[in-house]
């Protein structure tokens, strides 16, 4: 029996729910791939691969299911792992960046203390689209003095321009799998 390849477990554990948020999105939905054991330890696997052995201080999570990726990856690489949360969710004092959203701003931290400059880090998310908030943790990340080693997603959306948005940042990105479309 062939062994499927990790993008092909992966797909085979996103569930898609059209319309949601709204009418002709497709939604990526990841929850089920958490919920399957060998998917989501394959999935953590090559997102640490590249990174295995090298030197990393801090994993970034970006809220909320990069908290559980990067928590993951934080421990198979035995790095610290810092929450980068919405305006107003962590209880210390903290540094802040605000970015654009289709309508509006929107405001992103991490704790002041959160990282010493010049450490290495990797920022998870779960999914790339428009990038704007990989984005914005990059440059939060930066103004504290990290060195971004890369940007880490289980999904891509390719067709929305993330990726592109942080590779024209020096950012070099890792993704699992892509689907095409929004």
């Amino acid at each position: 029996m062939d062994i499927p390849s990790v993008s092909d477990e992966l797909l085979q554990a996103i569930r898609t729910i059209p319309d949601y948020p709204k009418p002709g999105i497709l939604f990526r939905d990841i929850t089920t791939l958490l919920g399957n054991a060998r998917a989501f330890r394959r999935a953590v696997d090559a997102l640490v691969q590249p990174w295995a052995g090298s030197k990393v201080e801090q994993i970034a999570g970006i809220e909320a299911r990069g908290f559980i990726l990067g928590g993951a990856v934080a421990h198979q690489l035995s790095a610290g792992f810092v929450p980068i949360r919405k305006k107003g969710k962590l209880p210390w004092q903290t540094v802040s960046v605000a970015y654009s959203l289709e309508y509006g701003l929107d405001e992103i931290e991490m704790h002041s203390d959160a990282i010493n400059p010049g450490d290495r880090v990797i920022v998870v998310d779960d999914l790339i689209a428009t990038g704007g908030t990989a984005e914005a943790a990059c440059k939060l990340l930066r103004g504290q003095g990290a060195e971004i080693v890369a940007a880490c997603f289980i999904v891509d959306l390719p067709d929305l321009g993330g990726r592109q948005r942080l590779e024209a940042m020096g950012v070099p990105v890792r993704t699992l799998l892509s689907f095409p479309g929004h």
